[in-house]
């Protein structure tokens, strides 16, 4: 639930960003405009992550996953999402 509140979030700012509606968003993103509304909201099932880098991807944005160890820590593996 975590990574898919951190992808919807940056759903959300590119959505600001463009100063769209969840309408026009919808459109772009390919999704209803209910289900924008809900992932949004933090509402996110029936929206999986995979679905969610295809927004991303459909906002214009690059989507890579990177996997690999952290030399420098000492704590198990973490999972996040960095917008660069």
């Amino acid at each position: 639930m975590q990574i898919k509140a951190q992808l919807a979030s940056q759903i959300g700012e590119i959505i600001k960003t463009h100063k769209w509606k969840q309408g026009q968003a919808a459109e772009v993103i390919g999704m209803p405009q209910s289900k924008v509304s809900k992932m949004l909201r933090g509402q996110f099932r029936g929206i999986s992550e995979a679905m969610m880098l295809e927004c991303l991807t459909r906002l214009g944005l690059d989507v890579q996953i990177v996997i690999g160890a952290d030399s420098h820590s000492t704590t198990p593996g973490r999972v996040s999402v960095v917008a660069a």
